[in-house]
């Protein structure tokens, strides 16, 4: 089809900056040469960022950025620049910190007015068409008028910045204690919602991050309240809205209290996280439908999200084109009545009940999006039949509904490869392998390790960041480095294959030439390898996704058992001293960096595994939900320190130690697990 405009990115990759390759918008991509036009001719930048299943950066585009009168005032007064904050987290980061400290909140689109050299003067997320060109015409007219006073304000405001990224050494010696971690866990708990999961409060996101945390804690706590807590959500959100019940997978968040109606999104990184929580939350609780959450999980990723030469794509858009060929969101997902009753037949009343096709799940505009509320023995006795029955006649409607459903159009997708987010995916994947022990999950790692390793690796040993269409670019940040280290870790005690650990202690030195501030003793999101706009982020608060510095810092606690030898546990631990004065006023926002307070607190224990039968008997205890324990094992002899001069011939022993002191051997695994779970929950 012949398009009325094209800009220039229509010589980029990513799906999200082609969306708005045919903007009547001259916008250009970020890069060196379009600052430097900027500074040139003395412009202003127009600066908006998003991404491509975001659904209100759909919305503005279509309300502004496809408007001809729109672009004009645009093109006339603005470098107009576009930037996929999936690709260019680092640049995300900064107007992002601008953004809350104008307004007070976040959120995307993210449109950010700065000086030509970058430092920003105005900010806002969605914006309607009339108040976009009448705050737009106001702004050029000021810069032009009174550009000493923009200047004065950006320069105040960069210098804000950089204030609110630094890090203060922590003189205090003291660890954090489990007394003051319990009293901050209580104070924490004053936000749950302990009937619907999450927090009180709507819209509702997982948070897989904190679930993960409290999670550890009520199990080596023994916290039954905490654990109900846990139960209850993870519960909550697998039987929502939320959740794609015909064929997997997550969506971002739900806008209501109950988890019912999702922002249809589905990302690569929240389904990585979940299914390393569900996971883990099934090994510890037995519970049959978190196994199944995981199963689905894996299978929606596996066919909608994998490439053939085993990486994964970043999402699916929350709108698709509905039966007029508008993009409408949710269309691919929800349901009409009369629809249901007309693919499930006999079988409608059940599923009528099932998924609560009544006032609890109606949507908007006679829409339907499937919600539980029950279990099925509740259900089961409801309608007088067998649990087995139930399951599989539910199973048979969603199977039907699953064909149905092809026939719409499909949401877009998202297909660049994204490091960080493969790296949360492929620990998923090892999580899901090592507790739910299906072989076909090793084998969709080892596939995703692989192509990291072959595709996303400079001959230099770094990282790129993203890879599209065959060619991989950017540097890799800090996340990146982070997430692949950590999957590797995993992916080594499961399979036992020293490349992976020895290639995530590279991965961690080269961070640490490259990434590492000594006045802060934390890591650089950038390395001192890439440009700088106003300031080099220390990224340390977890959210959705965890912080880039606590995932290292947990990893260097797990390589400084497996290398004992090198300084890494001198720099987690002051990596910890220095951000846990944050911890008392808001443990939600530093849930990943609690696991190392219990882990500093709690006996650790790195359990050694070494002989002939050293593979099954670490895949039997490895099963087990033990949180402070790490794995190393080898058929013969090894160098590593864990399992150095530890074989007897025609024996497979266990060692279980603590840092590198060893109790005296052990060949049963039974005994093993007496031991750990005796010492790791109090």
């Amino acid at each position: 089809m012949q398009q009325k405009y094209t800009n220039n990115l229509i010589k980029e990759t990513s799906p999200y900056l082609l969306q708005h390759a045919h903007n009547p918008v001259h916008w250009e991509a970020w890069n060196p040469t379009v600052l430097a036009e900027a500074k040139r001719n003395n412009k202003p930048l127009l600066i908006s960022i998003g991404y491509a299943a975001c659904h209100w950066c759909h919305v503005m585009e279509h309300e502004c950025f496809e408007d001809e009168e729109v672009a004009k005032v645009m093109n006339e007064n603005f470098v107009n620049i576009k930037i996929d904050r999936e690709e260019r987290p680092d640049i995300d980061h900064i107007y992002m910190d601008a953004l809350q400290m104008m307004t007070g909140s976040g959120g995307w689109p993210l449109n950010i007015i700065a000086l030509p050299d970058g430092r920003p003067f105005w900010g806002a997320t969605y914006v309607k068409k009339k108040e976009w060109t009448t705050v737009l015409s106001q702004l050029s007219e000021l810069y032009k008028t009174e550009p000493n006073k923009v200047i004065g304000y950006a320069e105040n405001m960069a210098q804000g910045i950089k204030q609110i990224n630094l890090i203060a050494t922590n003189t205090d010696t003291d660890t954090y204690s489990l007394d003051r971690l319990r009293k901050c866990v209580e104070k924490w708990s004053g936000y749950f919602d302990t009937f619907l999961g999450g927090y009180r409060r709507a819209p509702k996101f997982m948070m897989p991050v904190n679930l993960e945390f409290l999670l550890h804690y009520a199990v080596t706590q023994k916290n039954e309240s905490i654990m109900d807590y846990v139960d209850t959500t993870l519960t909550r959100m697998a039987y929502g809205g939320i959740f794609d019940h015909l064929d997997g997978g997550f969506s971002r968040y739900a806008v209501d209290t109950k988890w019912h109606v999702p922002h249809f999104e589905k990302m690569l990184y929240d389904n990585g996280q979940l299914t390393s929580l569900y996971a883990k939350a099934y090994a510890f609780t037995g519970n049959a439908h978190y196994k199944e959450v995981v199963e689905k999980i894996i299978n929606f990723v596996t066919t909608e999200l994998k490439s053939k030469n085993g990486a994964f794509y970043s999402s699916l858009d929350a709108d698709s084109l509905n039966d007029h060929e508008k993009l409408e969101e949710g269309a691919y997902y929800v349901w009409k009545k009369e629809d249901l009753q007309d693919v499930l037949k006999e079988d409608y009343p059940l599923f009528e009940d099932y998924y609560n096709i009544n006032s609890y799940g109606l949507w908007e505009h006679e829409n339907y999006v499937l919600i539980r509320d029950k279990a099925d023995n509740e259900i089961a006795v409801k309608h007088h039949i067998e649990i087995l029955e139930l399951q599989a006649r539910i199973k048979r409607s969603l199977q039907l509904l699953s064909e149905e459903r092809k026939k719409r159009a499909y949401p877009r997708l998202d297909d660049k490869i994204l490091t960080s987010w493969n790296g949360l995916m492929l620990k998923g994947l090892v999580d899901a392998a090592r507790y739910i022990q299906n072989d076909s999950y090793l084998s969709l790692a080892l596939e995703n390790a692989e192509f990291i390793l072959k595709n996303l690796t400079k001959s230099d040993g770094s990282l790129y960041h993203s890879r599209k269409e065959g060619t991989s670019t950017i540097n890799g940040y800090l996340e990146d480095y982070a997430s692949v280290i950590d999957a590797f870790i995993g992916l080594y005690e499961i399979t036992f294959d020293e490349k992976w650990l020895s290639t995530a202690k590279q991965l961690t030195d080269y961070c640490t030439i490259n990434f590492f501030d000594d006045k802060s003793e934390l890591f650089f999101f950038t390395s001192k390898e890439d440009d700088i706009l106003i300031r080099r982020t220390l990224e340390t608060s977890d959210n959705v996704i965890p912080a880039s510095n606590s995932i290292m810092a947990l990893n260097l606690l797990k390589l400084s058992k497996f290398f004992p030898e090198t300084k890494y546990r001198t720099v987690y631990q002051n990596m910890l001293k220095n951000i846990q004065p944050n911890f008392d006023e808001n443990p939600q926002n530093y849930a990943n960096w609690l696991h190392l307070v219990l882990f500093e607190n709690l006996p650790f224990y790195e359990v050694a595994i070494v002989g002939d039968s050293y593979k099954e008997k670490a895949r039997t205890i490895a099963k087990n939900y033990l949180p402070n324990t790490i794995f190393a094992g080898t058929q013969e002899k090894s160098e590593l320190p864990l399992l150095k001069n530890r074989l007897v011939k025609g024996a497979t022993q266990i060692y279980v130690c603590q840092e590198g002191s060893c109790k005296l051997p052990l060949t049963h695994t039974k005994e093993v697990l007496t031991l750990l779970r005796l010492n790791n929950y109090h």
